[in-house]
């Protein structure tokens, strides 16, 4: 049983969490062979201010 956890800085649509977690199955099953009814994938939408790289945080960019 595959678990998958996507984190990205700021909000995403709907629309786009729900292509994520198309894209993302389907990937499992065409490369790894797992069942899409077994497949999870979770997407954490972290406040950009809670992300840093370079030594800022996003929020500051």
């Amino acid at each position: 049983m595959p678990y998958i956890n996507v984190k990205v800085a700021g909000k995403l649509t709907e629309d786009q969490r729900k292509k994520i977690v198309t894209s993302i199955t389907n990937t499992m099953e065409e490369v790894a062979g797992k069942p899409p009814s077994s497949t999870y994938v979770q997407i954490d939408e972290i406040p950009r201010e809670q992300w840093g790289v370079g030594g800022k945080l996003l929020s500051e960019k």
